[in-house]
This record gives structure tokens, sequence and C-alpha cells, in this order.
């Protein structure tokens, strides 16, 4: 029987979540204090006892609950109920509360300033450094 069938498996659980957070098993290692190999035999494992997942949980940021009630099933079915093309997410529209242009704009021009206070800073140690050669 495949990990796939098996409800109840654990390490497949870890690893969906995982997958779902777009999270490497390298990532989770290092935020367990571990290493990748180590995850991988904790994915590929039916059974994990409660500590090891009390620190796995901790390291995903969800609770030990939401790893033993996952389901994949349940996950497809909120997502495909929730979503459609007007933007509506159980009733509640979404939409861009600013014009994406505006606000390339607005970086452009606050990266523009912090430039020109840059440039004006070097041009300052530039005319400070030659009032220092010309004193000499």
């Amino acid at each position: 029987m495949s990990t796939l069938t098996k409800p109840n498996h654990m390490g497949r659980k870890i690893s969906r979540i995982r997958e779902l957070k777009d999270m490497k098993q390298e990532a989770l290692a290092q935020a367990m204090g571990t290493n990748q190999q180590t995850v991988s035999i904790l994915e590929n494992s039916e059974d994990i006892d409660d500590e090891k997942l009390a620190e796995v949980a901790k390291a995903l940021g969800v609770t030990v609950e939401a790893i033993k009630n996952f389901s994949e099933e349940a996950v497809l079915n909120i997502i495909g109920n929730t979503y459609n093309d007007s933007n509506v997410v159980n009733g509640n529209a979404y939409s861009c509360n600013f014009n994406p242009l505006d606000k390339l704009v607005e970086v452009y021009e606050e990266n523009k300033k912090l430039y020109e206070r840059l440039l004006k800073s070097e041009q300052d140690k530039i005319e400070y450094l030659e009032k220092l050669l010309k004193v000499k």
C-alpha cells in the first residue's frame, strides 16, 4: 500500500504541508536544527511520536492538530469552493486597493531621491578631500 492511500501517514502529511508552504526539506531541517536526511526519514515515517511532531509543527508554523487532521481532500475542496474568476472568496470581494503603476512610480521616486542623496554625499567627500590636498 503506498503512502498516498494511507490516510494517517504522518510523514506524508508533513511533506504535503511543507510543500504547500513552498518550503524545501533543507529549510525545514534548518528550522528544526537538524539535517535534510533526517527530514526525509521523518517524511517517510508512517508514525511519529508526539514530541517530534510538536517540533515539526513549530518549525512549519502550524499546530500539531493541523498536522494530525490534515487532509489533502479538504484543502482541494476549500480551494475549489472559494476560488472563481471574479476574485470572490467566501462572499468577500478582494481587489487591489492601489494602482500598481502608481506604486511603481512611487518606488522609483524614492529610489531616485536616495540616489541623489548618495551622489551628493560622494560629491561632498570629493570636495573635502580636494580641500585637504590643497592645504598640504
